[in-house]
């Protein structure tokens, strides 16, 4: 059991890592990447009541499986900019975005409610595909024996990573820059 507590953190620093340079090089992050522990927080809730879902699609659609908790995680930084006070005590918070426009929508819903459209809207479509396609294929390098707990343990692995890089992705959009306080600015 030990052993795949390892593989499994071992997985999950190699889908950190590969995300975080790849949305660097897309100048989607900054260097140092924005946190906000109130939304770190509600990872268990949500995870919880994604997996249903999550894991149901997987199967025929691993990387929309994958990417939706980007988009999740996209949704829970603009939650917390916008009013936190209301949603950190929302008990349903992917079933409501989930149920906007259905989970085959749920892009859609989310890239709507950031409020983005046109290109834009259609830049960070691509970006979401392109890192749960690249989590997807770092998935299958792994060679996990499906239906194993370590598959599982993997799978969450990485969709708690696409939602923290979805969060930071959001609130770097947002403006909150990580960048060091410089006392001698007038």
């Amino acid at each position: 059991m030990e052993e795949n507590k390892e593989l499994v953190a071992k997985f999950e620093e190699k889908v950190r890592k590969d995300l975080l340079e790849y949305l660097h090089k897309k100048e989607a992050l900054d260097e140092h990447v924005p946190e906000c522990p109130d939304v770190e927080e509600k990872w268990g809730e949500i995870a919880r009541a994604y997996l249903p879902d999550g894991a149901r699609e997987f199967q025929d659609y691993p990387v929309v499986s994958l990417g939706w908790m980007m988009f999740i995680g996209m949704s829970m930084a603009f939650y917390w900019d916008t009013d936190w006070e209301k949603y950190s005590k929302e008990k349903n918070v992917y079933e409501q975005l989930r149920d906007k426009k259905g989970y085959d929508n749920m892009d859609e819903a989310v890239v709507e409610m950031l409020g983005y459209s046109g290109e834009a809207a259609e830049k960070i479509t691509e970006v979401v595909a392109d890192c749960a396609a690249r989590v997807y294929g770092i998935l299958n390098h792994e060679h996990v024996e499906p239906g194993t707990p370590t598959a599982l343990g993997c799978y969450i692995a990485a969709l708690h990573q696409l939602y923290l890089v979805g969060m930071a992705m959001e609130l770097n959009a947002l403006g909150y820059h990580m960048t060091p306080y410089n006392p001698n600015l007038n």
